[in-house]
């Protein structure tokens, strides 16, 4: 029974989900969120935790685009550190531990306040199509909603199964339902399925770990924040002296790793009854153990899940061995000996859609107006799908008004990274971001990613006209202040050196932005244009080096393909190519060059047809 309309429906509340549908609703789109349990939207399942390597760079970017992750994690962080900071600027980014419930409530919140966006308590059993295109969804409860675009982002809950050693039960989150119906409409349509598993650690009673053994790892001063919009606005950093809590840092000893492999024939992966793909960069402990073999021990964290609750994770301690064997191992480490379990570790397994599928609009390529963000697209980590989430909510909108959708390119944006390895590339392992996976990594930093997406932001309509303002304003002042440190001299002695410099030469030398006061130069006073300032200064030549590497690969970027390209006409391309080309249907010659088996005579020979070949 067909019982209301919306411009897009999204299915899921989790970090995709709640990017995807407020930033739908905030461009206009009546849009609709169902969810399998309302309480629950924004819950974080693993690690209450927000950034890491990469990871905090996206959040920044999502933020720099209108999206809420980076203000959900300001408001409800209990500990902000940036990471990587004895290496250079490139590789910095922000984490920051979160109080679990008020991060959910903080999101709940937010959606349910959100104009043009209705949440929905009820499963999505079905999409409905109609000359390749989606229509409306059908509902466990028998209902039917028009629409003109919908977002997959189910996260784990696609006919989830949770193992605790030699138990099974079907569940998207332990002791939650999960969601079976979509699974059948995927093989209906023909859509290439895998199934992936990952898990979490146990959850410890504080009231029972000893800390007075165990390192402590406080959190930084002044703390990064994410939201270049949280207070003080206009800035990457809180004011000094922020409250914060500890972590603590323990060990796995040799009797952990004993117990670990007396008992890996009782473990679900290593037992034989999980046949999914784990994520290599977030293995379990019994990985671990098993794949270092001459490793003696094994890095713990020990972080509060929120400020009124007891529950500690142990970030490192993740397992799907049997319960009463979860206890021995906990208690074989250092201030870990008479710990209480709140909740016991897990494994689960659930359906993947290859983002092979899609286009780097995150679109299917089979259906038009149904698009896939997060776990569903095979990738791991709240903020992989989050940077998904916003983008398939941007163009499920554009797709309901009738517009021309947009995509990230790799040299604007790590979610435009991930995107790309995405759907070129496809996964066979739950994929994980990193800074490693950018050819551009000199430029797409933690400190700019407000100045690198700030514009499409606005002309999206997600950021006002009085945030862009600011921005705009911060870069004048930037590019005014490098104009002058480069224009301006002074005659100092640099060992037995004795000549004019300007301020940008002495910057790329051994000397800060701080003492360009001793010479007799002014400095910013805003602190983020200083620091902006004094980064792109001083890694000028490597970014400029960085940038000429990279110039033929922008050239293919920019080369469009014609979406209605018949292969079968290009001269010169083998026939593994033509299969391939036809299967991916890249959007320009730079991504059909990342396409496994794709040689650089296919390039040339598509570069020849469309008369771009220099």
């Amino acid at each position: 029974m067909l019982v209301e309309e919306f411009d897009v429906v999204v299915i899921g509340g989790g970090h995709a989900g709640i990017e995807a549908a407020l930033a739908a609703a905030r461009m206009g789109a009546k849009t609709v969120m169902f969810v399998l349990n309302a309480d629950n939207i924004g819950q974080m399942s693993c690690n209450p935790a927000i950034g890491g390597i990469a990871k905090g760079i996206v959040v920044r970017e999502i933020d720099a685009l209108g999206g809420e992750m980076g203000k959900a994690i300001d408001q409800t962080g209990i500990q902000f550190k940036m990471l990587n900071t004895r290496k250079g600027k490139a590789v910095w980014s922000p984490r920051a531990q979160a109080d679990k419930k008020r991060y959910r409530e903080y999101m709940k919140k937010v959606c349910e306040n959100q104009e043009n966006l209705y949440i929905k308590q009820d499963e999505v059993v079905d999409i409905i199509v109609e000359d390749g295109r989606v229509v409306a969804v059908r509902t466990k409860l028998g209902l039917e909603y028009k629409t003109k675009a919908v977002v997959v982002a189910t996260g784990t809950f696609l006919n989830g199964l949770i193992y605790i050693g030699d138990k099974t039960f079907p569940a998207g989150r332990a002791w939650e339902p999960r969601s079976e119906g979509l699974s059948e409409f995927y093989k209906r349509y023909g859509f290439t399925m895998m199934r992936f598993k990952t898990g979490t650690p146990a959850r410890l009673d504080k009231r029972t770990i000893d800390f007075s053994s165990l390192e402590v790892a406080p959190g930084d001063d002044p703390p990064p924040k994410f939201s270049f919009w949280t207070d003080p606005v206009g800035t990457y950093y809180f004011e000094k002296g922020k409250p914060q809590v500890n972590c603590w840092i323990t060990y796995t000893t040799p009797k952990t790793h004993e117990i670990i492999r007396k008992n890996l024939h009782r473990t679900a992966l290593y037992g034989g009854l999980i046949k999914g793909i784990g994520p290599r960069y977030c293995p379990s402990i019994e990985d671990k153990v098993v794949k270092f073999p001459d490793k003696e021990r094994h890095q713990i964290f020990l972080e509060p899940e929120g400020l009124d609750t007891i529950e500690i994770y142990p970030n490192g301690l993740s397992t799907s061995l049997p319960e009463e064997i979860q206890w021995e191992l906990y208690r074989s480490i250092p201030g870990l000996e008479k710990v209480e379990l709140i909740r016991p570790a897990y494994a689960i397994e659930y359906d993947v859609v290859s983002p092979t599928e899609l286009y780097p609009t995150l679109e299917t390529k089979k259906i038009k107006g149904l698009f896939h963000a997060g776990n569903l697209n095979g990738t791991t980590g709240y903020e992989e799908a989050a940077g998904q989430g916003i983008l398939a909510g941007i163009n499920a909108a554009l797709r309901a008004f009738g517009k021309e959708p947009i995509y990230l390119r790799r040299d604007e944006s790590y979610i435009g990274v991930m995107i790309d390895d995405l759907t070129t590339k496809g996964v066979f392992e739950p994929y994980r971001l990193f800074t490693s996976r950018s050819e551009w990594r000199l430029y797409l930093r933690q400190d700019n990613a407000i100045l690198r997406l700030a514009k499409l932001g606005r002309e999206l309509g997600l950021l006002t006209e009085e945030q862009y303002k600011l921005v705009q304003d911060k870069e004048k002042q930037i590019r005014e202040w490098i104009e002058f440190y480069k224009t301006q001299k002074v005659v100092v002695a640099v060992g037995q050196d004795s000549r004019p410099y300007t301020p940008s030469q002495l910057l790329t030398a051994e000397f800060t932005l701080s003492d360009l006061t001793s010479f007799g130069f002014d400095v910013p006073k805003d602190p983020y244009v200083a620091e902006e300032v004094e980064i792109e200064l001083k890694y000028e030549p490597y970014i400029e080096r960085e940038r000429k590497l990279n110039e033929r690969l922008k050239k293919l970027e920019d080369t469009l393909l014609p979406p209605d390209i018949d292969y079968d006409k290009v001269p010169g391309l083998t026939t593994e190519a033509r299969e391939k080309l036809k299967k991916f249907r890249p959007l320009t010659v730079g991504q059909a060059s990342r396409i496994d088996g794709i040689t650089p005579a296919t390039i040339t020979a598509l570069l020849a047809y469309l008369g771009k070949l220099d």
